[in-house]
């Protein structure tokens, strides 16, 4: 571990808190130790959607672009779960990354990966019509049992789209036998179907 990390201070968020909001200054170059963040963006329209999350081991592309540009955060950051992470100071961060190549690499490569799914991102809500993302959204977040614990308002922030789009869909998919809708969930009927309709963007 390069020695800024080693050093940086732990802080604790319960889940549910902000970890940071739209125009707050960046003042932490934040690794995360465990639990989840939830990177969001947030529409002049209302509208949402979650651009990635952050998992243990991992830094926020956002934390890293806004200390480098010394800007505010354009989007906002919530602890999805209960959240440990080690806080470097903004200004020991920019000398970390001009005296330490490992912790330079560090840095870097996490940039590099959150890039290119952020532009996977970019492509499928571009390219890829509604019910392709859906289909798959539902197929990667259903447990055994089918069972997919998400209100159509959560489904609808993790896609980008309106809840009443969702809605609409989910109800033409119960009509196709392919998913059965209850309050608060959606139960998955014929995951086959859902993977052809995932499928057909491809």
């Amino acid at each position: 571990m390069a020695p800024v990390l080693a050093e940086a201070p732990v802080v604790a968020l319960p889940a549910g808190a902000s970890a940071f909001r739209p125009g707050a200054p960046c003042r932490h170059f934040l690794v995360v130790l465990a639990g989840t963040v939830r990177v969001q963006l947030t529409a002049a329209s209302g509208r949402e959607i979650v651009l990635y999350r952050v998992g243990a081991g991992e830094t926020c592309i956002l934390t890293t672009s806004c200390l480098l540009a010394a800007e505010a955060y354009p989007a906002e950051g919530v602890a999805e779960t209960a959240v440990e992470a080690l806080a470097v100071p903004g200004e020991r961060f920019g000398s970390a990354l001009d005296a330490s190549p490992a912790f330079r690499r560090f840095v870097f490569a996490g940039y590099a990966r959150r890039l290119a799914e952020l532009l996977g991102l970019i492509e499928r809500v571009r390219f890829e019509g509604l019910d392709a993302r859906l289909a798959r959204l539902l197929l990667e977040r259903a447990g055994a049992d089918g069972r997919v614990a998400l209100t159509h308002q959560a489904i609808a922030t993790e896609l980008g789209s309106a809840r009443e789009a969702v809605t609409r869909r989910l109800r033409d998919f119960q009509a196709q036998g392919l998913v059965r809708t209850a309050r608060g969930a959606v139960e998955v009927r014929d995951r086959e179907g859902l993977r052809r309709l995932a499928d057909e963007a491809r």
